[in-house]
């Protein structure tokens, strides 16, 4: 996400495009193991959560920055965030899309994939950059 033509590419115009434009940024930062789970039939508080890994403190308030500044220089701002101050997971709600950015240790803890396993996790390997 380098250029204006980039961020000018980030569809927001619906849950799911919002969603991919989030797996999207998270790729660019490097951010582990993304998934995006579809969840609308499962829970009345989001559409779809993103969730994934970051390698330290530095770089999961890193990922959160730049999700809110992409996606804000897009047009939408969180309802809400949580976690920043100690950075091992963050929770930035965007209404219809949940994201989490973990770090490896709570992420195996709260194991959120497992907990949400009914939900249908979508195929993001189109929103991803080729490494």
């Amino acid at each position: 996400m380098e250029n204006n033509e980039e961020k000018k590419a980030l569809d927001i115009s619906t849950p799911e495009s919002l969603a991919r434009s989030i797996v999207r940024i998270l790729d660019e930062k490097l951010a582990g193991d993304i998934r995006l789970l579809h969840v609308t039939e499962k829970t009345i508080i989001a559409d779809y959560f993103v969730i994934c890994t970051g390698s330290s403190t530095t770089q999961i308030r890193s990922l959160a920055g730049e999700v809110e500044y992409l996606i804000g220089e897009a047009g939408m701002k969180p309802g809400h965030i949580e976690g920043l101050p100690e950075a091992n997971w963050i929770c930035m709600d965007y209404h219809s899309v949940i994201v989490h950015i973990f770090n490896e240790e709570n992420r195996s803890t709260y194991r959120l994939e497992k907990l949400w396993e009914d939900a249908e996790e979508v195929d993001i390997k189109g929103s991803l950059t080729a490494r």
